[in-house]
């Protein structure tokens, strides 16, 4: 429901009563069931193959917020039916989970999953819940995200949402409803038709205010856009907004956590940080085979490197020539995991082999070990943005983008809008207190007689993510290959 001052003139007369879901509103569930919807949701899994499909395109670093885009993809299924919807409720998971089952919890079932494989991708696929049962998706999900959004004085995650609203465009009251109840997101009305640049800088006033880490989704007559930024001082720039934007929305997640033991500044020193890169010139054909070759050679950098000798979670993975770390923070409700190969050149090797199942093995309490490490890590910042059409698209969410597909008739009794675009952009900035994405004091370097702990050096490529314990879920998920 749209609360801001002349909103009932503005657009509050031009809103359509009309119904969102047919069926009564389920009652709130106990925390408990937060947990199976949200491993339903699979951020691990979701988190891990929306990854490799950036990766296969970035050589670089990467970083973004599974959470964050798990959040607008549960905005635009508010606004879909029939089939749209259906699909917007895909979730990739594991080959292995290829039969029909069935999510019970207090004794009562809560919607059916089935299985199926994408026919352009080795990724299998679940219907997470029934499309009448979609409700308890986005209870529980914003569930989730008020539990883990509660203030704490050992860290700041912060989620917020907002609607600005063409003020004489048709929305159907009933999904105002559903994203104030379930998002918190207000309605605040704009006019895109005669003064879009003046509503661009409303919203990039309003942004500004807020912390770090934007999502956004604009749609236009004929088109939806969504966007995620973070630590954005002019998201849009000018001319990005037009009198065609009919609706921006705004999902903002902001982590800023220390380390439950700081690093000693007094311990960083410069020291190289090295990877594998492709020569300028190396786009050579062989004189063999025709083909393309890639020349590649070893390049390094200075960093400051951070460093602590204390007791860590430690997991070896000799088979796959690699070591999985967890560093937590204050309160250890949330954790960073940092995935290390052994050799400069074996992190592609390990993307390609790895599982979103083996991730969350490897990282389960009871398979990591507490050890003594010597932990060496880079203070990196890592800043990007993406076009995510391309890779959701291949994820089984296409439909969600066709003008002939998508049907967004819950938003509004209008046709024509579709998702032309989604942007993703995120920063993450890790330093010795700890970390800020928008996402102790140690032992020193005592040495013993006998040398009795773990080596753990990032000084070379590691993947990494920031990880809600409880829930299991993945917050935010990135790649650091080079400073």
């Amino acid at each position: 429901m749209c609360h801001a001052p002349g909103c009932n003139a503005m657009v509050g007369d031009r809103v359509a009563q009309g119904d969102v879901h047919a069926q009564t509103p389920l009652s709130p569930q106990k925390p408990d069931l937060t947990r199976i919807i949200m491993e339903s949701l699979g951020t691990v899994t979701f988190g891990f193959n929306l990854f490799k499909e950036l990766n296969r395109e970035n050589n670089g670093n990467i970083f973004f917020s599974p959470a964050s885009i798990l959040a607008a993809v549960g905005m635009l299924l508010l606004r879909t039916r029939k089939a749209t919807a259906t699909q917007l409720q895909k979730v990739p998971l594991s080959e292995k989970d290829t039969d029909s089952s069935r999510i019970k919890a207090e004794g009562k079932e809560v919607g059916d999953m089935s299985y199926q494989l994408h026919k352009d991708s080795s990724l299998s696929f679940c219907f997470v819940l029934k499309i009448e049962k979609t409700e308890e998706i986005h209870h529980q999900f914003q569930t989730f995200l008020s539990e883990i959004s509660q203030p704490n004085n050992n860290y700041e995650l912060k989620v917020a949402n907002r609607l600005f609203g063409e003020k004489t465009y048709l929305f159907l009251q009933k999904y105002l409803d559903y994203v104030e109840k379930y998002y918190h997101a207000s309605l605040e009305p704009v006019d895109f038709v005669n003064a879009a640049d003046e509503s661009r800088k409303k919203i990039n006033s309003w942004v500004e205010s807020q912390t770090h880490g934007i999502s956004l989704i604009i749609l236009k007559m004929g088109q939806v856009c969504c966007l995620f930024a973070e630590k954005v001082k002019d998201l849009f720039p000018d001319a990005t907004l037009s009198s065609t934007t009919k609706l921006v929305l705004v999902n903002i997640v902001h982590f800023k956590g220390q380390w439950d033991r700081e690093f000693k500044k007094e311990h960083t020193r410069r020291r190289n940080f090295g990877w594998i890169s492709e020569l300028p010139w190396s786009s050579h054909a062989s004189l063999d085979t025709g083909r393309s070759m890639n020349l590649l050679q070893n390049t390094s950098k200075p960093v400051q490197m951070m460093t602590q000798r204390d007791s860590f979670s430690f997991t070896l993975l000799k088979d796959l020539q690699a070591q999985i770390l967890g560093i937590p923070y204050k309160n250890r409700d949330l954790s960073m995991f940092v995935l290390l190969p052994n050799d400069i050149d074996g992190l592609e090797k390990i993307i390609n082999e790895v599982s979103p199942e083996k991730l969350v093995e490897w990282t389960n309490p009871g398979q990591m070990k507490e050890r003594t490490v010597d932990l060496h890590l880079p203070r990196f910042e890592v800043e990007d943005s993406y076009d995510l059409e391309a890779a959701l698209g291949a994820m089984g969410l296409g439909d969600a983008f066709s003008e002939l597909e998508a049907d967004y008739s819950v938003m509004s009794p209008r046709s024509g809008l579709h998702a032309q675009k989604f942007l993703h952009g995120s920063f993450v900035v890790v330093t010795e207190e700890g970390t800020e994405a928008a996402a102790g004091t140690g032992m020193g370097f005592a040495v013993t007689s006998v040398p009795n702990y773990e080596t753990f050096h990032c000084n070379h490529p590691f993947l990494f993510f920031i990880r809600h314990n409880e829930s299991n879920s993945v917050l935010f998920f990135g790649k650091f290959s080079s400073p």
